[in-house]
């Protein structure tokens, strides 16, 4: 990969600032190569970057303005964010949702927030290309730490909470997590077309799916105000994916949230996955108190 520098000085803050869409969060982060191209302002936070930047790093929105991509993103906020956190950011940035934007303080900028969460978009980047950009900059700030968090990371997260349940179930014991295998999340399953009626459902996507245990789960964050229409549509998806073999849990956000059911749901899922729990100790307690902490 060619590497390059990033210039040493910059346009005027006037500039820039005209030139910023309205959409982003305020204050706006700029990367600067030295401290005499750094400034002081409530708009603007400088941050110094002394390393080159192989091409890729930067995406360009116009207006003679470039922003990190995804993969260079990642790695950014692995010098500025606890393991947990980034781990998260890892699933939204390679996840078809987004989170909410809220403004700080930015006087005289009018900005816009978003504040609802954004689904069902293209994925910003996928885990393929995090491990690859990630592999060739070693020694760069938060290196380590990001090889550690693309363990943990998988492609096609819908939610948040399709994070956090991921999460919770599959990080290891010493992080807080019950250590279960790692499902395909979003996961198509084709349907039998032969003697199949037109009027049936030619595949199903299901939120997590193990291939080897023949089990998926749906997160239902809506599970007590479901109408007789889709509760109807919920159960024909369980009979045939039923008829393929596969049994389906449906998992709320009470379950999720509530740590003595979410225990109960973890042992019928590894029971299911042929899978031994390991997990009484007083140091895992710990940990999940911890991690739940971080995650609820």
């Amino acid at each position: 990969m060619r590497r390059k520098s990033p210039p040493a000085s910059l346009p005027g803050i006037t500039s820039i600032r005209n030139k910023v869409p309205s959409e982003l969060a305020s204050p706006i982060n700029i990367m600067v190569s030295s401290q005499n191209a750094k400034w002081k302002s409530s708009v603007f936070q400088s941050h110094v970057h002394t390393g080159p930047t192989p091409d890729g790093c930067f995406i360009s929105i116009g207006d003679e303005l470039l922003v990190s991509a995804p993969p260079f993103c990642f790695l950014q906020m692995a010098g500025e964010l606890p393991l947990i956190k980034l781990i998260e950011l890892g699933f939204e940035l390679c996840g078809s949702y987004s989170l909410p934007i809220k403004n700080e303080y930015s006087p005289g900028v009018e900005m816009k927030a978003v504040d609802e969460i954004v689904y069902n978009h293209p994925q910003l980047t996928r885990i393929k290309a995090l491990k690859s950009f990630t592999a060739h900059m070693g020694g760069v700030n938060g290196y380590k730490k990001a090889q550690r968090a693309l363990r943990y990371i998988a492609d096609g997260s819908g939610s948040p909470m399709e994070t956090i349940l991921f999460m919770l179930l599959t990080l290891p014991y010493k992080l807080g997590g019950y250590g279960l295998p790692m499902p395909e999340l979003n996961r198509r399953i084709d349907m039998p077309s032969t003697a199949k009626p037109k009027r049936n459902k030619p595949y199903y996507v299901c939120d997590f799916y193990w291939p080897e245990g023949g089990l998926a789960i749906e997160y239902d964050s809506d599970f007590y105000h479901t109408g007789a229409d889709r509760i109807a549509r919920d159960s024909k998806k369980r009979f045939d994916l039923a008829t393929r073999g596969i049994t389906v849990i449906t998992v709320t956000s009470r379950q999720i949230r509530n740590a003595v059911e979410f225990e109960n749901l973890v042992t019928l899922i590894a029971g299911k996955l042929k899978k031994r729990l390991r997990h009484r100790d007083s140091q895992f307690q710990k940990s999940r108190r911890e991690l739940r902490n971080q995650l609820l």
